[in-house]
């Protein structure tokens, strides 16, 4: 499972569990239906504005998107973090080691 996916299906999962349709969602977060729509079937990897008006909406942080659902396997998302925090330069280290220290 990828990031994208990762991210996208929480955002699903947590609008439906809402009891929202993708028009509802779509105009908590200013966004346009299609572009919502848009990420919702992994066409585009929402802006970080766009997580954090998504995050204030269901009142979570960023990487509660992250989580999976119960039927998920957990490796999946500790792979993909793996192979992220591998790749990342050190100062974005330094900037997550940051937010989790807040969490």
């Amino acid at each position: 499972m990828t990031y994208q996916k990762l991210i996208t299906g929480g955002i699903k999962r947590l609008r439906e569990k809402s009891k929202l349709t993708q028009e509802e969602f779509a105009g908590k977060i200013n966004m346009s239906v299609q572009g919502y729509r848009n990420i919702e079937h992994n066409k585009y990897l929402p802006t970080g504005e766009t997580i954090d008006k998504i995050c204030e909406v269901f009142g979570i942080s960023p990487v509660e998107l992250l989580l999976p659902d119960e039927q998920q396997n957990l490796s999946d998302i500790k792979q993909i973090i793996d192979i992220k925090l591998q790749t990342c330069p050190l100062e974005k280290l330094i900037r997550i080691n940051s937010m989790i220290d807040l969490m």
